[in-house]
């Protein structure tokens, strides 16, 4: 054989559409395309606590009970939780006006404000 000849290329049969069919040089041919992988995705949302709900069926109470669990549970969560910040406001204006007092007694009072400050204090400690 001589070196100098090409390496023979892979040749395929093809059918061409009109149905006859022809060679082919299999580095010219079209790649086969997969077919996309589709992806199922699932999103899990926590239920909802229906503790309430769930003892007022069992307990054989209608479905008037259950719309006011519905209803009313998260209306109560609402109201305490406005009533507790309220209340943590009302606290710290009440301490920043004690100091305030405190303040202004230690500063304008003299001995008698020095004085009745550090009983105050002390009176606290106990």
């Amino acid at each position: 054989m001589d070196q100098n000849l090409p390496a023979p290329r892979a040749v395929t049969v093809v059918q061409l559409p009109d149905g006859t069919y022809t060679y082919a040089d299999a580095a010219h041919l079209p790649v086969p395309q997969a077919a996309p992988q589709q992806i199922v995705q699932h999103i899990h949302q926590a239920p909802p606590d229906r503790t309430v709900q769930r003892i007022a069926l069992g307990s054989g109470v209608g479905a008037g009970a259950v719309a006011a669990g519905v209803y009313f549970g998260p209306l109560l969560v609402g109201v305490l939780t406005a009533i507790a910040a309220n209340l943590a406001i009302l606290a710290f204006l009440v301490v920043v006006l004690a100091w305030g007092v405190v303040t202004v007694v230690k500063s304008v009072g003299g001995t008698d404000g020095q004085a009745a400050s550090k009983s105050l204090a002390k009176s606290r400690r106990r």
